[in-house]
């Protein structure tokens, strides 16, 4: 059993930035594809990006291409998700997944953290 937790979330005005954190405990975390995933409200949870146990593969969705990059720190159990030039349409509440393989589908991982919210002003 793997538990997740998200910090680093908060409110920030369009065009800054926010750094995710996903920390792990009750295994290593290196054992784990890790995926972010977001929800806004009204909206269906959407994926934003992934990176394989080792970190030589990571990938994200077209919408957040040259401004979120993830990365994982595997010495201490966590996984990042750097945002950069935020949007206001990145509004959204975010959470990290943890499963067996690199995946972008949600079914692919089998924990979840809580999600921590993510708002972005005008």
């Amino acid at each position: 059993q793997v538990q997740l937790v998200e910090s680093g979330g908060g409110l920030v005005q369009a065009g800054g930035s926010l750094r995710l954190s996903c920390a792990a405990s009750g295994r290593t975390l290196s054992g784990y594809a890790v995926g972010w995933f977001r929800q806004a409200p009204g909206k269906e949870r959407e994926f934003v990006a992934s990176i394989s146990r080792s970190g030589g593969t990571a990938t994200n969705t077209n919408s957040v291409k040259g401004r979120f990059t993830i990365s994982r720190d595997n010495a201490k159990n966590t996984v990042y998700l750097q945002m950069n030039s935020l949007k206001v349409e990145d509004t959204a509440v975010y959470y990290c997944a943890a499963g067996p393989l690199f995946s972008v589908q949600a079914a692919g991982y089998d924990y979840w953290g809580q999600g921590t919210q993510v708002t972005v002003s005008s």
